[in-house]
């Protein structure tokens, strides 16, 4: 939440911050239903959030460049080569 909390809004960021706070509650009980329950709704609540992670992250890909394309390397010798066998080569001497 501290991190990317401020791409949801206020409204969703109240409802996970409560589910939080809910759930840590519960987990000083011993209601295992209850701790279940809990941990329910803060997973359906901070589905907003790894929406909103998801879509902030596939908007800055789109003004990089394609993931399959790799750097140009100056450095990289384009050659050609033939396997020699050590028998012909101590025969041809």
């Amino acid at each position: 939440m501290s991190e990317h909390g401020d791409k949801i809004d206020a409204g969703d960021r109240t409802g996970i911050e409560n589910a939080i706070a809910a759930l840590k509650e519960a987990v000083k009980g011993d209601d295992a239903d209850d701790i279940q329950s809990k941990t329910q709704a803060l997973a359906q609540a901070s589905m907003k959030l790894g929406e909103a992670m998801y879509k902030a992250q596939q908007a800055g890909a789109e003004g990089s460049e394609p993931e399959g394309e790799a750097k140009k390397d100056d450095n990289v010798v384009d050659a050609e080569f033939s396997e020699v066998d050590d028998d012909k080569k101590k025969g041809a001497a």
